[in-house]
């Protein structure tokens, strides 16, 4: 019962966090298209917004390492997560609720102090939203050396940040339409400013909530390999990285994956919408991938038994292909639609995990490499890679929406066949080509197996084991007085 407790604990936490991502990264575009900037005149506010979303997030994205550094050199009473956990969701939170609103009118009284205090909004957001991320997420090597309890806390994780990252695609529609009604006395099935406002105020609650379960239950463990650290300089940091060989590669691939996932699921909700002609039905994606991501979940630590993490990774990326052939095939029929979704979704978190858990490992094949322990560092790459893939993803979807003109009040019969042509581009085309060549990467250059890991912490064990003995005798020798005559 105490570890199940532990689980559900870590699970809440990335459920909240996993709902705040979303809501920031796929529907911040969707709220500037369909409730600021409506009519074709504002596109240039549309591309000055977007620009400067992109360059915030590729700037800050780069500072991510040091955040890692700042976490490992963090000591307190609560340990070096819990402190960055707690206080990156408040302000984080905070900020996302300033962030989908039009600042009490200055996006049309006042444009460019709009944009100013816009933009310092969302560096406070992904800076704060950053160190909570990775602390969070770091806090899995810390847990345990034992890859099966990693296996089971890391399903436990990202069950609860599926069924987070999900539940915002159920609940967005009917809660926006809501609190629309509810606040702004609209009709239901209407859409207002203060109705996106209200459903955001629960995606915050949703966020600090599930740190606040997480900071309670949840302790690093303390042994012989995680006291091998010392503080972290910018030098150790880069280090850490570059010198990291595996950690590279599956970065290099899982960057691919991730950026090729946000794009079609950014652009979803304008394919419902503005190619069906169906926005409601959207609401059918957040069911079907919610019952889909639990058995995903469920079934990995089981799949990663039998077939290990590689296939689970190459294989997942063949099912996700499968998705997109249906959906090029299925033109308005909506329950093509739907399989496409099931078939496109369904290996996602299987492939999450098995990056995660291949990052988690990577902490001691960098610690063997190295010399010194770098848990937070490590683990930041993973967030810093998912946040550059919804940087670019907001460019390319703003970009795409004002381009094909999906904006505003848009009908299906409005959009071009050019325009439908570039869509399906950057929806389905590009996506495509990018994860063959994930799927080469990690076949071919991640050598960091199951088995492996075990041997490495095998051979850390001995290594530090051996220089705290020869480190006693050294200390010991140097105690013995010499002989007086």
């Amino acid at each position: 019962m105490p570890k199940l407790k532990k689980y559900l604990s870590y699970a809440l936490g990335t459920f909240g966090h996993d709902a705040f991502y979303n809501t920031l990264s796929i529907y911040f575009m969707m709220f500037l298209t369909s409730q600021l900037f409506t009519n074709s005149s504002d596109s240039k506010m549309v591309g000055m917004v977007t620009a400067l979303v992109v360059i915030i997030r590729v700037g800050e994205i780069f500072f991510d390492p040091m955040i890692g550094g700042v976490v490992d050199n963090t000591n307190t009473r609560w340990g070096k997560f819990r402190p960055w956990i707690l206080s990156g969701s408040i302000v984080a939170s905070v900020g996302l609720v300033f962030l989908f609103s039009d600042y009490f009118g200055l996006a049309w009284s006042n444009p460019i102090i709009y944009l100013i205090i816009l933009a310092l909004t969302f560096l406070v957001i992904d800076v704060f939203y950053s160190f909570s991320d990775i602390a969070l997420w770091s806090m899995l090597p810390a847990i345990s050396m034992d890859n099966k309890v990693r296996t089971k806390f890391g399903t436990a994780s990202r069950l609860g940040s599926t069924l987070g990252a999900q539940i915002v695609i159920v609940i967005i529609t009917p809660a926006i339409m809501f609190f629309s009604h509810v606040i702004s006395k609209v009709p239901f099935g209407q859409q207002t400013r203060a109705g996106w406002t209200g459903y955001v105020l629960i995606v915050s609650l949703l966020c600090v909530g599930g740190a606040i379960i997480t900071c309670m239950n949840i302790k690093e463990q303390h042994n012989l390999i995680r006291a091998n650290t010392k503080h972290t300089t910018i030098r150790d940091i880069f280090r850490a990285i570059g010198r990291n060989s595996q950690l590279l590669w599956v970065a290099a691939s899982y960057f691919l994956f991730a950026f090729s996932y946000v794009v079609t699921n950014s652009l979803l909700i304008y394919y419902f919408r503005y190619r069906l002609g169906n926005a409601g039905a959207y609401t059918w994606v957040g069911v079907i991938t919610c019952i889909i991501g639990v058995i995903s979940v469920s079934l990995f630590p089981a799949l990663e038994s039998l077939i290990h993490r590689k296939a689970i990774y190459v294989g997942g990326i063949a099912f996700m292909l499968i998705g997109y052939v249906i959906f090029l095939f299925a033109g308005q029929n909506m329950a093509l639609v739907l399989v496409a979704v099931a078939f496109y979704f369904f290996p996602y978190p299987l492939i999450f995990l098995a990056t995660l858990m291949t990052i988690t490992d990577s902490v001691e094949y960098g610690q063997l490499v190295n010399g010194v322990r770098n848990e937070s560092v490590t683990l930041s790459v993973r967030p810093l890679l998912d946040k550059l893939a919804g940087a670019a993803s907001n460019g390319i979807v703003g970009l795409v929406a004002v381009a094909v003109g999906m904006t505003g009040n848009a009908k299906p019969s409005d959009i071009s066949s050019s325009g439908i042509l570039q869509f399906n581009t950057f929806m389905f085309y590009i996506p495509i080509i990018l994860l063959v060549i994930s799927a080469l990467i990690f076949l071919g250059k991640v050598t960091l197996t199951e088995s492996r890991h075990e041997e490495i912490v095998v051979e850390l064990k001995k290594r530090l084991n051996k220089d705290n003995q020869s480190t006693s005798e050294s200390n010991a020798g140097s105690d013995v007085k010499p002989a007086t005559k």
